[in-house]
């Protein structure tokens, strides 16, 4: 089966995006004859060499994306170079007599990017799209201002209903993919052909297992995030406030930015301040400790599109706290840990707080729960297994008579 994959950045020495296409095209080449399409940073490892067994073309990456990180990540501003060169490539490759069974536009993540593979007749997939979740009501007074290009966010929703280059892309896709189920109500304005639930991330294999401690009372707890307010860190912090009586509980946090000072000014003023501790940005293997080291990873994010971390939490065996809402709903269930509702603030933390008091208590589920995540990201989550169902996809879309075929024997 041949596939072509495109994506702006593929780097597996790289992070973000960026890496996850690399995870993906990596295990999807051991699969099927795959072309990928990409940009190239300039001293970087060739993508040819990352990927041997892929036929690889690459491009320049235009300078306005290196300028600055955050916004290049954000709004992607080499975007429109790179739908050129895509169609260019294919209008030369259909012409020459190639031929790709499936088209994949793996990234970028957001669902704000008309795709170039709209202009042609092959079938094609678009996603996993995330984002496009709103701060809740009750919590925008808390969570700040934001810079420009990301409240162009609130512009998606009106652009699912009126942007014509973005609904052809949409609605001309065999199949869109989304990270969870969420994905599929925003895009209600958008007629899909077919929609799928795919996390875009994934593990290489769990971690070892170990031994967690059994002793009522006693728990640690562990969040590890970007230090902003939709992370649900000050949520976390303003539970352990209500858990005085349990002073064998213990918060951990690991992660950088404006949050964090706001965080631990919180737990000053709530006299927790002695049992909350603040890691700032660490490196991965002293992460990985903390994941080892801890009982329940309390990730209460409020906005979070997908909720990866998720993964690496659950790979150790932490059952998850967290929320109800965006891409954790759909992962978490109730055998590897809770999921609130995302009500207001002070509602938020005594629920939280009261998830903890019952894990602190029940050992027995606690320790259940933690096997139930092993086993669930065993189930869902190793990257193996999700090429294989990806690719399963692909067969299906790419030959659909193939399996109306079958059905009729």
């Amino acid at each position: 089966m041949h596939v072509l994959l495109i994506a702006p950045n593929i780097d597996g020495t790289d992070v973000g995006e960026a890496f996850v296409a690399f995870k993906w095209a990596e295990a999807l080449a051991d699969r099927v004859a795959l072309t990928v399409l990409s940009f190239e940073r300039p001293g970087r490892t060739p993508l040819a060499a990352q990927l041997p067994k892929a036929e690889v073309i690459t491009w320049p990456e235009p300078a306005i994306a290196r300028v600055h990180e955050r916004f290049n990540a954000m709004a992607k501003p080499a975007w429109p170079a790179f739908c050129r060169r895509v169609r260019g490539f294919l209008k030369s490759a259909l012409g020459d007599g190639r031929h790709f069974d499936i088209a994949h536009q793996l990234m970028p993540q957001a669902a704000r990017y008309p795709s170039p593979l709209r202009h042609f007749d092959s079938p094609y997939v678009i996603g996993p799209l995330g984002g496009a979740l709103d701060t809740p009501e009750s919590f925008r007074g808390e969570a700040g201002s934001a810079p420009l290009f990301t409240r162009l966010r609130g512009l998606d929703a009106w652009r699912f209903r009126n942007d014509p280059w973005l609904r052809a892309s949409y609605s001309g896709a065999a199949a869109v993919l989304g990270v969870a189920p969420y994905v599929c109500e925003i895009l209600a304005e958008v007629p899909l052909q077919r929609f799928e639930p795919v996390l875009e991330l994934g593990i290489d294999g769990l971690a070892p297992e170990v031994g967690r401690s059994a002793t009522p009372g006693a728990l640690k707890l562990l969040h590890v995030g970007r230090g902003v307010r939709t992370k649900g860190l000050r949520d976390a912090v303003r539970a352990m406030a209500h858990l005085k009586d349990l002073p064998g509980v213990t918060l951990t946090s690991a992660g950088a930015g404006e949050e964090i000072d706001l965080c631990r000014a919180e737990a000053e003023r709530l006299g927790v301040a002695d049992r909350v501790s603040f890691r700032g940005r660490i490196p991965r293997e002293e992460v990985e400790a903390l994941y080892m080291s801890h009982d329940v990873f309390c990730f209460p994010s409020f906005r979070e599109p997908a909720g990866g971390v998720l993964y690496e939490a659950m790979r150790w065996g932490l059952p998850v706290i967290t929320a109800a809402r965006g891409g954790p709903d759909w992962i978490v269930d109730e055998t590897c840990g809770v999921r609130l509702p995302v009500t207001e603030p002070e509602r938020y933390a005594r629920d939280i707080a009261e998830s903890i008091r019952h894990l602190a208590e029940d050992c027995a589920l606690r320790l259940r729960q933690g096997q139930g995540a092993r086993q669930k990201v065993l189930r869902e989550g190793l990257w193996s297994a999700k090429a294989e169902r990806l690719v399963a996809l692909y067969r299906e879309l790419a030959h659909p008579e193939e399996l109306r075929a079958v059905s009729k024997v």
